[in-house]
């Protein structure tokens, strides 16, 4: 207990799993947390009533089924090992944390999400700018980036991180701003000091400067992720050679979307029960590096013109070219999680079955790259080119183990036979060996007459003759008795204690010698570390893009035409989302949108409740986000000029834990929006004012109407209203027009829509 309350007091945040022969045991708090989360039982140990104490423990084997299940609880684990063999040693065996596991630093298959990231956020809130940076330990990824408040919150909502960081100090102000939604840790403010940041960078990345990084004149983001980098230290995690470079998420690349647009579009989680989402509808990705990357690019949509166009042109040219794209998909099915396993590859917790995963994953970059290597498009060819085939990694795996290599390092069996001399031979004597023991058992019953007698093997006296009472009489004299049973007695013998220690011996040094040759083989295989991650990142990215030629090609989507103007003009479009979801033989009411600065700013669409005002509010942001995100998009045509901003006010909530009215929030939203916009912003608005009286919501709405036409930006807008005074404002303002949804009843008693202007449509 001495020994645990010192390890104890070194990590008192965590809980402690202390090693204890077979079990890891806990104590105390400690105990009493563990039973509750684990539903284990909860005992006590008393020397006298002052030194009373709570016990929960579990067999140590069990660990991988019982971590996940306390990390997930929101528990920092510290795993406590024995840093000694109990055999060797007479004294308590020494001890020590080998690992701390928190929600944002994991490596455990089962804690981790494939096709999500588990990323750890560091927050640091300076007076002006701050900063936010992001590392995903499982995959290797390392980002940063700075702006006001707003865009803070944004990425932590983008980014969705399990763990954030931040400074003890500002613990109110990180909880004012912030609140309870994230699993945050308070760190010591001297952990954020620019100079200590700066040298944990430059010292774990071994640069003299951060100007390879782009990031050497930004103060902020290099605090960020050097407390990034200090939290992993702590965390044991020494080992993090495959976090190797950071990129800054640079804002001036990406379309804004704010938190209220990424949760009012449901882009890639909803609050609704059964609802689906875009990611969902979208996803066709093989791999899990595909799955985690189109999950960033629909909440980092692009809003520079080339890279959108090389995105299109390439899903353009895999819908040409079907038995291309059949070629891809096959060689895609037979990679695994690059990334995860080259991390694991990194912090060397590696198993000889995951390294024969690699090898086999590795395996498919050449006849990718050939294929690639000979099309004709340009994208293509130069992602071809920029993968490495890890030729020299493959066969150094191939060389060292068996295809069959199993998970559990002590098991033994994994170095393939012929890679080592020694390790051949002492098999060979190993094999042999017990080939002998039961030539032994044979002999001896021959001799004896004792037909029953077999060679058997315990940990307690090792190999051992057994013989049942009924032939006890004809055990020869020589033979030692070691146990009487039930039924029979065992000996041993001379020659058995020699050919034990033959046997054992053999064995003892095969494990070691496959211990040291896998070491090596980890290693040697390390150096490829980098090449792998960016093999992973070509493969993510063609993935993705064969998922949406793939989407477009089974939903009927269509080639957008992204320009440098202010028009938006979408004819027949559709909801991506809501057109998966019509009942069957029923087809979605396509609608035409056109906006533009100086004809159409501001359409104001009225209606009766359910006709699909809301519906095609959503469907234009999607069709917007879709196609800058290089995805094709549901509409006979679709001709969009660069967006640099969404703003989405839609759906009524409250947040009364705040003390906020559905009202006020609605103000909140709308305040954000009126002081972020630009002239490419599109803004969409559902029922403005309706949170409050009818006077005080018309005469909300229309001054909102009217100060974003008469804004200098003219900011693209769709504005839904059943304030049909509105209308009026068609007659009063150049740049707004009204479109109204009329209703009937049918003859077969279906509704029928109808657009002002247009022919009746069927709904």
């Amino acid at each position: 207990m001495k020994q645990y309350n010192a390890i104890k007091a070194k990590h008192p945040d965590a809980l402690l799993l202390f090693r204890v022969g077979d079990f890891y045991e806990t104590f105390h708090d400690d105990a009493v947390k563990t039973a509750n989360i684990l539903g284990i039982v909860l005992t006590k140990r008393a020397n006298g009533a002052a030194s009373e104490m709570h016990l929960a423990g579990f067999p140590y084997h069990a660990l991988d089924t019982y971590l996940p299940k306390l990390v997930r609880a929101g528990q920092r684990v510290a795993i406590c090992k024995q840093l000694e063999d109990p055999k060797r040693v007479k004294t308590i065996v020494k001890r020590g944390v080998t690992e701390m596991v928190t929600p944002g630093v994991a490596f455990t298959d089962k804690i981790l999400e494939h096709k999500s990231n588990n990323f750890l956020a560091a927050v640091y809130l300076a007076d002006k700018e701050h900063a936010i940076a992001f590392a995903d330990v499982s995959t290797g990824e390392f980002l940063v980036g700075h702006g006001n408040l707003d865009y803070i919150e944004k990425l932590l909502q983008n980014f969705s991180p399990t763990e954030v960081i931040y400074q003890r100090g500002k613990r109110k102000d990180f909880e004012n701003n912030f609140g309870a939604q994230f699993y945050s840790y308070p760190v010591d403010d001297w952990v954020f000091a620019y100079d200590y940041t700066y040298e944990t960078l430059t010292r774990h990345f071994q640069t003299n400067s951060l100007k390879g990084f782009g990031i050497d004149e930004m103060q902020e983001d290099i605090i960020a992720a050097g407390a990034v980098l200090h939290y992993l230290q702590q965390m044991q995690q020494e080992n993090l050679k495959h976090i190797n470079s950071v990129a800054r998420i640079e804002e001036e690349k990406y379309l804004w979307l704010d938190r209220f647009t990424i949760r009012n579009l449901e882009l890639v989680s909803s609050p609704h029960e059964k609802a689906k989402t875009l990611l969902e509808v979208i996803d066709r990705t093989i791999t899990p590096m595909g799955s985690r990357l189109l999950k960033r690019w629909i909440l980092l949509p692009l809003k520079l013109l080339k890279p959108i166009e090389e995105r299109h042109d390439v899903v353009d040219y895999f819908i040409k070219h079907t038995e291309l794209t059949d070629a891809l998909i096959k060689i895609l099915k037979l990679i695994g999680d690059l990334e995860r396993l080259v991390s694991r590859l990194a912090i060397k917790k590696v198993s000889p079955r995951e390294l024969v995963q690699l090898k086999k994953s590795l395996s498919q970059i050449a006849p990718l790259k050939k294929i690639l290597s000979s099309l004709s498009n340009k994208n293509l060819i130069a992602l071809g080119a920029a993968l490495n085939d890890c030729e020299q990694a493959i066969n150094l795996i191939e060389a060292t183990l068996s295809d069959d290599a199993g998970v559990a390092l002590n098991k033994g069996n994994f170095i393939k036979s012929g890679f080592n001399q020694e390790l051949d031979d002492l098999r060979s004597i190993s094999t042999s060996g017990k080939d002998y023991l039961l030539k032994i058992q044979a002999r001896e019953s021959e001799r004896t007459g004792i037909s029953s007698l077999k060679v058997a093997y315990n940990n307690v006296f090792g190999y051992y003759i057994e013989v049942t009472h009924t032939h006890k009489d004809k055990v020869p004299v020589e033979w030692q008795r070691k146990q009487t049973l039930a039924n029979a007695e065992r000996y041993i013998t001379p020659e058995l204690k020699e050919y034990e220690e033959k046997i054992l011996g053999a064995e003892e040094k095969i494990l070691a010698i496959e211990l040291q040759l896998f070491n090596e083989l980890i290693n040697d295989v390390s150096t490829f570390i980098h090449p792998v991650q960016s093999n992973a990142n070509i493969i993510a990215r063609i993935d993705c893009l064969l998922s949406y030629a793939a989407i477009a090609v089974s939903n009927n989507y269509v080639k957008p035409q992204v320009t440098d103007s202010f028009n938006l003009s979408i004819k027949d479009g559709r909801h991506p989302v809501l057109e998966k979801q019509m009942p069957l033989g029923e087809e979605y009411v396509a609608n035409d949108v056109y906006l533009d600065s100086s004809t159409q700013q501001i359409i104001m669409i009225t209606g009766p409740n359910m006709s699909g005002k809301s519906a095609l509010l959503r469907q234009t942001a999607l069709i917007v986000l879709l196609a800058q995100i290089g995805c094709f998009v549901p509409a006979k045509s679709a001709e969009i000029g660069l967006v640099d901003k969404i703003f989405t006010r839609v759906g009524a909530s409250d947040n009364i834990s705040s003390g906020e009215s559905t009202f006020m929030v609605e103000m909140n939203e709308t305040a954000s929006i009126l002081n972020n916009i630009s002239e490419r912003s599109l803004i969409l608005l559902d029922e403005i004012g309706r949170g409050t009286s009818t006077y005080d919501g018309i005469s909300i709405a229309w001054a909102i109407a009217e100060f974003l036409h008469g804004h200098t930006s003219r900011p693209k807008t769709l504005f839904a209203t059943h304030y049909h005074e509105l209308n009026e404002m068609e007659g009063s303002f150049a740049r707004i027009k009204n479109y109204s949804v009329s209703i009937k009843r049918s003859r077969e008693q279906n509704f029928v829509f109808k657009k002002a202007g247009e022919r009746w449509k069927r709904a």
